[in-house]
C-alpha cells in the first residue's frame, strides 16, 4: 500500500522525465509530421494527464506509466509544433542568390573578423511579392563598408541594405560541428552578405535610435574596453566576460584554454551566472534584513532567492542572453521558486525539474554538448553530496571541500568528455583549481566592475595576463592533454555510467562495478581496412580540397582545405576534429598545390601531426616549409603500404621551372590502387596536363574506380578525353554550397552524364566514403543520421 501512495503521489516528476523524454524522441526525427498530428499527440498528452489527476486515488498501479507517457506526448508535441512554426518562415530556395534590397534593424552587437564583421538583420520591408524570414545573419565586407555615410552598422540602428541569401548550410562530417542546428537554436533561417558593388544601391542608414537599447549598452562597453586596455589579446578576454562577446577571444588563447580544460570560464557559462546569482542574493538578502517593514512585508532568505535570479537573469540578458546563460537562469528560477515555495523536493526531484523546466524553453539544447555536461555535473555534485550546503570548518576545510568537488567532478566527466570531444585535459584538475577562484573571484568581478570604473580594467588585463603565463605553462607539458578516439555510443554511455558510480557515494564494492563500465571505451578502436584494401573519406570543408586514405596501419591526408579567416580555417574546424575522433596518426601529408582552398588547414594539422611527412609542390621559400620542409613530389615516385601501392602521376621532374607556370598545373596527382578498387585523386590540374598524363607511358593505368574531379569541376577541367580514360564508377566533387566559381561547372557535370558516371558533390553529400573492397557503394554523410533541421538540396 505505502508503495502505491508513493507511486500516486510521485507521478507529477514522472511527468517531468517524459517531457524530457519526448523532447528527445521528437528530435531524433527525420522529417517534421504536419501539424494537425502534433495537435492530436498534444490532445492525448492532456487528455491523459487530466485523467490521472482525476483518477489517481482510485488506481492501484500504472500512475507513473501513465504519467510519462502522457508527459512525453505532451513534450514531443510541444516540439513539433514549435519546429513547425519556425520551418513555416524557411527561406524560399528561389531566392537564393538574387539581389534583394531591404529595411532593417541590426538586432545584435556586430561581430568583428578579419575583413569586415557580423550582424544579426531583423527585416521590416522586403521587395513587393517577397517573402523572408523574421531574422537573417548577415556579413558586411570590407568592399562593401562604404555606406553613404561612411559609418558602419551599430546595433538599433535601421538601414536599407542590398543582400544576396542563401539557406543556413554547414559541413557535414564525421563528429563534426552541425552549423544547421546552430543556426536554427539562433532562430536564423538566411545568411547572406552585403551587396555594394558598381550598379548597387550603398548601403543608407535611415535611422540612428536605440531600439535594442541592451544591445546598444553592450556594443558601447565592449568598444569601451578596447579603447581602454592597450593589450588586445587581454582585452578581448575581458570583452567575452562582460559582454559574451566570445569572438574577441584569438583562436591560439583558446587553444590554450581548451588544452587546460578552462574554457567554459571564457565565455559566459553557467558557472558566471551562478556565482553572480549567489552574489547577488547576498547583497539583496543583507539589504533586505536592514529593514523591518520589508521582512514584515516578505521574508529576507525568499527576497534573497528572488533578487537574485532577477539579477543574475539581467547579467545573463547583457552578457547576450546566450543559450548557456538562458538554461542556468531557467535552472536557477526553478530551484529558487522550490524553495519560496516550501517544497523540499529531494535532489534528484530538482535535478529532472530544473532539467524539464531547460527542455521546455530549449528543447534542441539536449543535442548540445554543453547541456549534457553541465546538467551531468549538477547531478554528480548532488549525488555526491558535495557543495550542497555550508559546512563549518574554515578555510582549510573549504580548500579540501573544493579539491574533492573538483576531483569528483573531473573523475564523472571524463568519460563523457572523452565522448563528445575525444579529448580531455590531463592538467585540468590543476588549472581549474587555480583558474576557477582566479577568474570568478578576481578577474570576473574587476571585468564587470570596470564598467562603472574604467580604470579596474587596466588591472584586469595584469589579471588575464598573469592567468595565460600559466595556462600557456601547462598547456606546454607534453602530456598536458590525452585524446582518444570516439567510441560508439553504447560504449560511451558505459563509460558514462561508470564514471558516475566511482564518483558517487556509495560502498566501495558498488563503485568498483564502474570500472569494467569504462573498459568499452577506454579500449575501442575504430575499424580499418583489411590489409591489401583501403578507405576513402572525401570531408566536407567547403570550397576546397581534403581527402582522408586509410589502410590497415597507415595514413595519408590529400590536401588540408580551405582557410575561412584569420583565426578558422578547415584544419582546425575540421579536420584535427576528425583525425582525433578517428585516432589517426598520419604518416604522409600530401599538399597538391600551393592555392589557399588546398593548403589552408595545413598549419593546424601539421602541429597535431608532428611525425608526419609532407610532400607537396609548394615553392622553398613558402611559409609552411617553416613549420616542416617539404619533399617535392614529382611523377614516378612510388611506395606501398599494406598492401596498397600509391604512386605520384604529375608534376614531372622541371615542370616548376617552366616560366609563367601556374600553381595548378604544378598539382600532385595521385594514383591509389588496392586489391578491388583504385582511386586517383587530379588536384587543379586542367586540360594541358591532363593530355600530358594522357601523352605518358602508361596512361592506360589511369583508370580509376573513383576520381576526385579536378579543380572542383571547373569548365577548364575534366576534358571528354581524360574522362574516358579514367572511366570512373563514381566522381567526387568538393566545392561549397552556391560557391561564387559556379562549381561544379554544368557542362563538365553534362560530361560525366553522358558516360553514365555519377558525381557526388560534398556540398549535396556532406563527407563522402568510399572503400575499395566494395567500390560500386559509397556513403553519405547527409544521408545518415538525417534530422529536420538540417538542409536539404534539391
Amino acid at each position: 500500500m505505502e508503495h502505491r501512495e508513493a507511486a500516486r503521489a510521485a507521478w507529477p516528476f514522472a511527468a517531468l522525465g517524459g517531457v524530457v523524454l519526448g523532447s528527445a524522441l521528437q528530435l531524433q526525427q527525420a522529417q517534421l509530421w504536419p501539424w494537425p498530428a502534433y495537435a492530436l499527440l498534444l490532445a492525448l498528452g492532456l487528455a491523459g494527464t487530466a485523467a490521472i489527476v482525476r483518477l489517481r486515488t482510485r488506481w492501484t498501479g500504472g500512475v507513473l506509466a501513465a504519467a510519462l507517457l502522457a508527459g512525453a506526448c505532451g513534450g514531443g508535441a510541444l516540439v513539433g509544433i514549435r519546429a513547425c512554426v519556425f520551418v513555416a518562415d524557411a527561406l524560399d530556395p528561389a531566392l537564393e542568390g538574387r539581389d534583394l534590397q531591404l529595411v532593417g534593424m541590426v538586432a545584435q552587437m556586430p561581430q568583428r573578423f578579419e575583413g569586415g564583421m557580423r550582424f544579426r538583420f531583423d527585416i521590416e520591408q522586403v521587395p513587393a511579392g517577397v517573402r523572408l524570414p523574421p531574422r537573417i545573419a548577415l556579413g558586411w565586407y570590407a568592399d562593401s563598408s562604404a555606406a553613404d555615410d561612411g559609418g558602419r552598422p551599430r546595433a538599433g540602428e535601421r538601414w536599407r541594405l542590398t543582400v544576396r541569401l542563401k539557406a543556413p548550410h554547414g559541413g557535414r562530417n564525421p563528429h563534426g560541428f552541425d552549423y544547421e542546428l546552430w543556426a536554427w537554436e539562433q532562430g536564423v533561417q538566411a545568411t547572406g552578405y552585403v551587396r555594394a558593388g558598381q550598379g548597387e544601391a550603398a548601403p543608407r542608414l535611415l535611422v540612428r535610435g536605440w531600439a535594442h537599447p541592451v544591445e546598444r549598452a553592450r556594443e558601447a562597453t565592449r568598444d569601451a574596453i578596447y579603447a581602454r586596455v592597450a593589450d588586445a589579446r587581454a582585452a578581448g578576454v575581458i570583452a567575452a566576460l562582460v559582454t559574451g562577446d566570445q569572438a574577441a577571444i584569438e583562436r591560439a588563447d583558446w587553444d590554450v584554454f581548451r588544452a587546460t580544460g578552462v574554457a567554459h570560464l571564457m565565455s559566459i557559462s553557467g558557472l558566471h551566472v551562478t556565482l553572480f546569482a549567489w552574489l547577488a542574493a547576498w547583497v539583496v538578502g543583507a539589504l533586505w534584513r536592514r529593514s523591518g517593514r520589508l521582512m514584515l512585508r516578505w521574508p529576507a532568505p525568499h527576497a534573497a532567492l528572488a533578487g537574485g535570479v532577477l539579477l543574475a537573469s539581467a547579467y545573463a540578458l547583457f552578457s547576450g542572453w546566450g543559450v548557456p546563460s538562458q538554461r542556468t537562469v531557467c535552472m536557477l528560477a526553478t530551484v529558487a521558486l522550490l524553495r519560496i515555495g516550501g517544497l523540499r523536493w529531494p535532489w534528484p526531484m530538482v535535478w529532472l525539474g530544473a532539467c524539464a523546466a531547460v527542455v521546455a524553453l530549449d528543447p534542441w539544447a539536449l543535442t548540445q554538448a554543453g547541456f549534457w555536461l553541465s546538467f551531468v555535473a549538477v547531478g554528480v555534485l548532488f549525488a555526491a553530496d558535495a557543495g550542497t550546503s555550508a559546512r563549518p570548518g574554515g578555510w582549510r576545510a573549504a580548500g579540501v571541500r573544493m579539491l574533492r568537488e573538483q576531483a569528483v567532478v573531473t573523475l564523472a566527466l571524463t568519460p563523457l568528455t572523452l565522448l563528445l570531444f575525444q579529448q580531455v585535459s590531463l592538467v585540468g584538475l590543476l588549472a581549474n583549481l587555480l583558474a576557477i577562484p582566479w577568474v570568478t573571484l578576481l578577474l570576473t568581478p574587476l571585468a564587470l566592475l570596470g564598467t562603472l570604473l574604467p580604470p579596474l580594467w587596466d588591472v584586469a588585463a595584469w589579471a588575464v595576463q598573469a592567468l595565460m603565463a600559466l595556462l600557456r605553462l601547462l598547456a606546454s607539458w607534453p602530456w598536458a592533454t590525452l585524446s582518444w578516439p570516439a567510441p560508439p555510443l553504447w560504449a560511451g554511455m558505459a563509460g558514462v555510467l561508470g564514471g558516475l558510480l566511482l564518483a558517487m557515494r556509495l560502498p566501495w564494492d558498488l563503485r568498483l562495478l564502474g570500472l569494467p563500465l569504462l573498459l568499452p571505451a577506454l579500449l575501442w578502436q575504430p575499424p580499418r581496412p583489411a590489409p591489401g584494401e583501403f578507405e576513402l573519406l572525401a570531408a566536407d570543408v567547403g570550397q576546397g580540397s581534403a581527402v582522408l586514405l586509410r589502410t590497415a596501419r597507415h595514413s595519408l591526408l590529400y590536401d588540408t582545405g580551405p582557410r575561412y579567416g584569420i583565426d578558422s580555417d578547415a584544419g582546425q574546424r575540421v579536420l584535427v576534429p576528425l583525425l582525433r575522433a578517428l585516432d589517426e596518426r598520419l604518416d604522409t601529408v600530401v599538399l597538391s598545390h600551393r592555392d589557399s582552398d588546398h593548403t589552408g588547414g595545413a598549419a593546424a594539422v601539421l602541429a597535431m601531426q608532428p611525425a608526419a611527412q609532407l610532400l607537396s609542390s609548394i615553392e622553398a621559400g613558402h611559409p609552411l616549409q617553416r613549420l616542416r620542409p617539404s619533399r617535392r613530389c614529382q611523377a614516378g615516385q612510388r611506395w606501398s603500404w599494406d598492401g596498397v601501392h600509391f604512386e605520384i602521376l604529375h608534376p614531372r621532374a622541371g615542370d616548376e621551372d617552366r616560366p609563367g607556370v601556374k600553381s595548378n598545373a604544378l598539382s600532385c596527382v595521385l594514383r591509389v590502387s588496392g586489391g578491388h578498387g583504385r582511386a586517383l585523386l587530379a588536384g587543379d590540374v586542367e586540360r594541358d596536363q591532363e593530355s600530358a598524363l594522357l601523352a605518358a607511358p602508361g596512361a592506360a593505368a589511369l583508370q580509376a574506380d573513383v576520381l576526385l574531379v579536378p579543380h572542383h569541376g571547373s569548365k577548364t577541367s575534366s576534358s571528354a578525353a581524360f574522362v574516358q580514360a579514367v572511366a570512373p564508377r563514381l566522381a567526387i566533387v568538393q566545392a561549397g554550397y552556391r560557391n561564387r566559381f559556379g562549381h561544379p561547372a554544368p557542362e563538365v557535370l553534362a560530361r560525366y552524364g553522358a558516360l553514365g558516371v555519377p558525381v557526388a558533390d560534398t556540398a549535396h553529400c556532406g563527407a563522402l566514403r568510399w572503400h575499395s573492397g566494395d567500390p560500386v557503394h559509397w556513403h553519405c554523410e547527409r544521408d545518415l543520421s538525417q534530422r529536420y533541421w538540417q538542409h536539404r538540396l534539391p
